[in-house]
């Protein structure tokens, strides 16, 4: 069996950084996961990645600027931390995600390109709101919030590269080559 490993994941890997901390906390709630496991194509998928991440931002930029959590609320029972891990978690997944719709070989062409347009737009407004809650963690003198939100800021930043280089790459009309077929002749 060949084992081949996508350059662009292996890119927005690079450009990531390294890991936030691990944890054994489920970083999805059981809706957001059961939307997941229903959703089998990739742009939809990771449409449902990136709205849960969207929704930590918000709310974590909520919790530090005094607005608590009501009751029966998704994301009640997670902390400014939690979020802030599961957004990044939530990227990770959305790259992986992608990186397995890229390696195979049914996958539509315009749903990965649609998967990674939505993953750009997506990280360009996750920066902005990231730069707000950075603020507000250095007001606050908030050491673990900012160290996590710096940890957000650099996947943030790879799954924005990524998005872009997959999207250089799925611009040509062609189909990309799937290396598991010998090149036509010419």
């Amino acid at each position: 069996m060949r084992h081949s490993r996508n350059p662009l994941l292996i890119a927005i890997l690079l450009a990531s950084g390294l890991c936030a901390r691990a944890s054994g906390k489920e970083f999805l709630t059981p809706k957001e996961i059961e939307r997941i496991q229903d959703a089998q194509e990739v742009d939809k998928r990771t449409a449902i990645y990136l709205e849960a991440a969207a929704l930590r931002l918000k709310t974590v930029e909520e919790r530090l600027t005094g607005k608590e959590s009501a009751p029966g609320d998704p994301l009640e029972f997670f902390t400014v931390e939690d979020m802030l891990e599961g957004y990044y978690r939530i990227l990770r997944s959305v790259m992986f995600t992608l990186d397995e719709a890229t390696q195979h070989p049914r996958t539509e062409q315009a749903k990965v390109q649609k998967a990674l347009k939505e993953l750009k737009s997506k990280t360009e407004k996750g920066e902005k709101d990231l730069r707000v809650i950075k603020r507000l963690a250095e007001d606050k003198q908030l050491e673990a919030v900012w160290k996590l939100v710096n940890q957000a800021l650099d996947i943030n930043r790879g799954a924005h590269e990524g998005a872009e280089l997959g999207l250089e790459r799925y611009s040509d009309k062609k189909p990309p080559p799937n290396p598991d077929l010998p090149e036509p002749d010419r």
